[in-house]
């Protein structure tokens, strides 16, 4: 790539940043058809162009310089742009390479990903059904059967839909039908992909086409339950914390307030994240629990301690939030190791983040 041609790309980036991030849908379309007639390629428009301001956005909301609502807009700016180009760039004439279908997994709400994916297939030459966010695996199976697919691309960013990710693989797999999957939820270098079952895994959409280029996935083998590829599941620890969800995040909040003064003074939107924080940790907890990685835990509740810094909020409540759950967890082997072993990463965190925190300041 010439510096000339990583100029012009950086100069789009942040054309198109400046539009999506003040909310002007008319000047995000019109930097992404400037760009194509000055000779980007549609496919370095999707992955080059919107896939790196779209990874901004969710770093400046990370970063608290974007509210909830901002990040939503910017969102749907980005995702009406690619709609834009798609109808621009639509050219049926030369029979498909084959069909595939593109779903996010059930409670997978981050539909931009599989919206590049299914972009970039058409682009090479495949015929594509994008089924969207949220599709209910019984749904995507019903499509399935209709339509006959050579293969579904299954998307999921947030890891708590892991489990919800194994029972839709096997169920497509129990059609015969092979499933990649990609997204942040499958982890660094797709780690999950392969514990889950999944016949492949791409890191994002350019290397999921280049995957297809080179031939048909195989078909999947025998159909099998999720248990069979995760024996640790026979010990129920993942069930009963799943199940008792509702209980734990309830004792731990009403138990948190004697450990934790501070809370005392917290308004009732304060309360209200709080609560909010506490179940994505039994969320995350149970996900550790079903895949047995602790890994998974600990990078979430460091994640969350950078968040609520943040957003100014006192990170160092997490650790008596963890105890509190250690000790209503404590017949439970995996999940208080799991407990134990977070409490102690998030300390060393926190501290890195508040020296992070004084040299910046």
């Amino acid at each position: 790539m010439t510096l000339t041609a990583t100029i012009s790309q950086e100069h789009w980036r942040q054309q198109l940043w400046e539009a999506v991030s003040t909310g002007d849908e008319l000047a995000a379309t019109d930097t992404v058809f400037d760009a194509l007639d000055r000779g980007v390629t549609a496919e370095s428009l999707l992955l080059e162009l919107i896939a790196p301001v779209q990874r901004k956005v969710g770093e400046e909301w990370a970063a608290n310089r974007l509210t909830v609502a901002q990040e939503h807009a910017a969102t749907a700016i980005n995702d009406r742009a690619v709609a834009a180009l798609s109808h621009h760039c639509a050219d049926g004439a030369a029979p498909p390479l084959g069909r595939v279908t593109v779903a996010c997994v059930d409670g997978e709400w981050h539909g931009l990903p599989a919206r590049l994916l299914a972009e970039v297939l058409k682009l090479r030459g495949w015929k594509v059904d994008y089924l969207g966010a949220q599709v209910p695996t019984g749904h995507l199976i019903s499509h399935i059967h209709q339509t006959g697919p050579d293969l579904v691309a299954l998307s999921s960013s947030i890891a708590t839909r892991l489990p919800t990710a194994h029972a839709t693989i096997t169920a497509v797999q129990a059609t015969g039908t092979p499933v990649l999957v990609g997204g942040a939820a499958f982890g660094s270098r797709g780690r999950y992909a392969a514990l889950l079952g999944a016949d492949a895994w791409a890191a994002d959409a350019r290397d999921a086409a280049d995957r297809l280029s080179h031939g048909p996935l195989r078909r999947p083998a025998a159909a099998h339950q999720p248990i069979d590829d995760l024996p640790h599941l026979a010990d129920q620890e993942y069930t009963m914390v799943t199940r008792t969800r509702a209980p734990l995040v309830r004792t731990v909040m009403s138990t948190l307030e004697e450990r934790f003064p501070a809370m005392r003074e917290y308004s009732d939107a304060q309360r209200a994240h709080t609560a909010e924080d506490i179940a994505h940790i039994v969320d995350f907890l149970a996900t550790a629990l079903y895949i047995d990685d602790v890994e998974l835990f600990t990078g979430f509740l460091t994640w969350t301690a950078g968040i609520l810094t943040a957003r100014r909020v006192p990170a160092h409540s997490l650790t008596p939030a963890l105890a509190i759950l250690g000790e209503q967890l404590k017949d439970f082997p995996r999940a208080t190791l799991m407990l134990t072993q977070a409490a102690g990463r998030l300390t060393g965190a926190r501290s890195v983040i508040a020296s992070d925190t004084r040299n910046t300041v």
